[in-house]
């Protein structure tokens, strides 16, 4: 009786715990992300996929499909999970007191499934070969690339932090602005590094396709260049509002989420 009353007992207690989860949206945020960055991984890797196999893209092509399905991406689901599909840019958001500690945890995880499984969709659609290899691999030295993934990284999260946590910035612009960041940095970066900016995107090819070469410069780079990109903008923020106000919780897209009242 004891056991069948504490059997009882921890269900409910599961139970309570996963309908707080249910409600709180958590999951809906979490399953955003998988989707978010599957498409972000397919669009972009398979543009990249295509072209090393069939050659009909070109690398114009390849750099404005990653700034389009970036855009697209962040104004379909940005107001659900704030669109990180990308594990430095949520830590830090996390680390600048935008983003929930607890929530990365389960954020990153759901940001490299997403590009685990459209990397394997990828791989098994087009039958991709080792030279058709779409993730991403130093061209240079690792140091080369080191320096450029940090250099676009801080570009891309200053962006960010520009459009999305500051409430003078116009929010309806901020995937336009995130979209063409991203292109301009595979332009400039991409023969180069492969202009990754996001450690999942690099994690994802690498794992399926079992392609480790410099992969520690795609973990590394992404996280220190966001971090100091997230700092330079809050130091260089000019507001007359109170701190609490400042560094409140709030998700990517927020003044976008806010001018779509429920």
């Amino acid at each position: 009786m004891d056991l069948t009353l504490s059997i009882l007992s921890t269900s409910a207690q599961l139970y309570i715990l996963f309908s707080c989860f249910l409600i709180s949206g958590y999951i809906s945020q979490v399953i955003a992300e998988v989707l978010g960055t599957y498409f972000l991984i397919f669009a972009g890797c398979g543009s990249v996929a295509v072209n090393k196999t069939y050659g009909s893209i070109t690398f114009p092509g390849i750099c404005v499909t990653w700034g389009l399905i970036v855009m697209v991406m962040i104004y379909s689901i940005g107001h659900i999970s704030g669109a990180h599909f990308n594990p430095a840019v949520t830590i830090t958001f996390a680390i600048f007191r935008r983003f929930p500690y607890s929530h990365v945890p389960l954020y990153v995880v759901a940001q490299l499934l997403g590009s685990i499984l459209a990397s394997g969709t990828l791989f098994l659609v087009f039958d991709v070969k080792p030279k058709a290899f779409f993730g991403t691999v130093p061209v240079g030295s690792n140091v080369q690339s080191l320096v450029l993934e940090i250099i676009i990284s801080f570009l891309l999260m200053f962006v960010i932090s520009g459009v999305a946590t500051d409430n003078r910035a116009i929010g309806e612009l901020a995937g336009i602005a995130v979209g063409m960041t991203i292109m301009l940095n595979v332009f400039v970066a991409g023969p180069v590094s492969g202009a990754s900016m996001n450690p999942a995107r690099s994690i994802g090819p690498a794992i399926v396709m079992r392609v480790y070469t410099g992969l520690w410069v795609y973990i590394v780079g992404p996280i220190i260049g966001t971090i100091a990109g997230g700092f330079a903008y809050n130091l260089i923020r000019f507001t007359d509002k109170p701190l609490r106000e400042i560094t409140k919780t709030g998700s990517f897209l927020t003044s976008m989420s806010r001018s779509n009242p429920r």
